[in-house]
């Protein structure tokens, strides 16, 4: 069977099509919940946010007019989500279940390094003002570019630069730093 684009579904959807709705969500449900796991810290909450946006999205489908990419508007729309229920619960992220930053396989094991550092970053994050946190998340975790950012955020492309630049220095401050001891962070294209 032919995949169909996001506008077709979104056309098909907005013409009442569930089954196109279905496809839809389905397609972009994976990403958006990495997104509400980074943003709020832990899987609850995400599941939480996660469900929020899904619901907005389809009550707002509708309205949807197509001046942005379906995925954009999906990510603003999560990334509220996200917002609404970290307002909600009153509290900063934090990891699942109280788990240790000490928690780590067998040294010298690959996937323990791979777990370690995964929670070293998760942890750092919750760190993070939640301003730049969603900026470097987005930017970072999303590869999204610093004009989707900007729409999603609603905020203008300057603001976008210096949170996720004020976010980067945080998160390697909380990591320990550069592991060559310059103040110099690799630059990334824009």
């Amino acid at each position: 069977m032919e995949q169909r684009s996001d506008a077709e579904l979104v056309a098909a959807a907005q013409a009442g099509d569930r089954t196109a709705l279905d496809a839809l969500l389905r397609s972009h449900s994976d990403r958006l919940y990495g997104l509400a796991r980074r943003l709020t810290g832990n899987e609850a909450d995400a599941a939480d946010a996660l469900q929020e946006a899904l619901i907005a999205i389809v009550r707002g489908l509708p309205r949807y007019d197509g001046r942005a990419a379906f995925g954009t508007w999906a990510y603003r729309v999560a990334t509220n989500a996200c917002l609404d229920e970290l307002r909600r619960r009153g509290r900063r992220p934090r990891l699942d279940g109280g788990e240790s930053l000490a928690l780590r396989a067998a040294p010298g094991s690959d996937i323990g390094d791979v777990v370690g550092a995964r929670l070293d970053v998760d942890a750092a994050l919750a760190t993070l003002p939640v301003e730049f946190r969603t900026a470097v998340v987005l930017r970072d975790l999303e590869g999204l570019d610093y004009a989707e950012i900007a729409e999603v955020l609603e905020i203008p492309a300057g603001t976008v630069r210096s949170r996720i630049a004020r976010g980067r220095a945080a998160l390697a401050a909380a990591l320990g730093g550069n592991p060559d001891g310059t103040d110099e962070r690799p630059r990334t294209s824009r």
